[in-house]
């Protein structure tokens, strides 16, 4: 069994994916980041960067103890390790796919978390910033639809580079992005979109009924926060 701690973000979106394709069991324990449930002590134990998604594995291949992986980039690893599943197991393969899923989690999120700081959440419009981010998200959806002109999923076969990729295309409209001006994209995204896996993943989030991540309230929370006062 797994436990997820989870919250229906992007990140959050991309394990969901996961254990849906695979069909290993798994528990989601809601983490409420509006809140600052991340900052929950028995949290900080399993994810000492306070981010969300982290899991626990309490059936780890080396059969020992329950086992702890925070960071989405290394939970899809561990998982596809775990399950033989949505990482090819010859050479270059596993490098085409672990680059990809590399470039996701180094450029493509942090630069399109950065967009929908300031074009939508940032309590302050400031020009430069915006079409810094906005020009910068061009960017690296023109970059994939280079990299899909020639192939169906990012790295070949349907692997955990496409299950990272998609959470973050889906809000594109938001991010100021026409899907239409990358066909390649399009046509991966719509792929993805069908899969019954990624339908339910996203169904999940539904019925946790989260209120909106970012109010008012939840402002100082997510974008205030300094170092943590040490124990």
């Amino acid at each position: 069994m797994i436990d997820l701690y989870y919250w229906p973000t992007p990140n959050g979106h991309k394990i969901t994916i996961f254990l849906e394709e695979c069909g290993l069991p798994y528990t989601i324990k809601p983490v409420n980041i509006a809140k600052g449930e991340q900052f929950d002590p028995e949290f900080l134990k399993i994810a000492p960067n306070n981010r969300m998604p982290a899991i626990v594995d309490h059936a780890p291949s080396d059969g020992g103890g329950p086992l702890s992986i925070f960071e989405s980039g290394a939970i899809l690893q561990y998982l596809a390790e775990k399950t033989g599943q949505f990482l090819p197991q010859d050479l270059r393969g596993r490098v085409e796919t672990m680059q990809w899923l590399f470039w996701q989690m180094a450029g493509l999120g942090p630069m399109l978390g950065q967009n929908h700081h300031f074009v939508t959440y940032a309590p302050e419009k400031i020009p430069y910033a915006i079409e810094r981010y906005v020009k910068e998200t061009q960017r690296l959806y023109g970059v994939l639809d280079e990299r899909l002109a020639d192939r169906e999923y990012i790295a070949g076969p349907y692997s955990i580079a496409d299950m990272a990729a998609y959470p973050w295309i889906v809000p594109h409209e938001r991010q100021q992005q026409d899907l239409n001006d990358f066909p390649h994209v399009k046509r991966w995204f719509t792929a993805i979109q069908a899969r019954p896996a990624v339908q339910r993943a996203y169904q999940k989030a539904e019925q946790l009924k989260a209120p909106p991540t970012i109010t008012e309230d939840s402002r100082a929370i997510l974008f205030g926060q300094g170092r943590r006062p040490q124990a």
